[in-house]
């Protein structure tokens, strides 16, 4: 069975991390970092049958976690949507993932609950 024939089936998910940045238009907004959720769905170039319960031939969720938060918080730009954007491509750039899903979550409006970008990026073949 090659690789291709069950591509993209097993994923992996984080809801809703905390990380904190410098964002938003006004100059106002982005002179203090900011509360953000952000919501990964990823998926392993390795399948789960071929991982045989080791840790180190997985994606570690809490490595990508960690260096999600740690590369927002040294980000500083003016829409979330790029943000979501720097992260998936970073995220691919990072890990040996072929496929990844970024929701970023921006608690702003006051009359809303939140605003959010998705970005869906997809490893370079080749």
């Amino acid at each position: 069975m090659t690789n291709e024939s069950h591509s993209l089936c097993d994923q992996i998910h984080i809801e809703q991390l905390e990380v904190s940045t410098r964002i938003g238009v006004p100059e106002k907004e982005r002179a203090n970092p900011q509360r953000l959720t952000v919501t990964i769905s990823f998926w392993p170039y390795r399948q789960t049958c071929d991982l045989a319960d080791k840790i180190d031939q997985a994606v570690n969720y809490s490595a990508v976690a960690e260096e999600t938060k740690n590369f927002v918080r040294d980000q500083s730009v003016k829409l979330i949507e790029t943000l979501a954007d720097r992260l998936a491509t970073h995220l691919l750039k990072t890990f040996p993932i072929q496929k990844v899903v970024v929701e970023l979550r921006k608690f702003v409006l006051e009359d809303a609950k939140y605003v959010s970008a998705t970005v869906t990026r997809s490893a370079s073949v080749g």
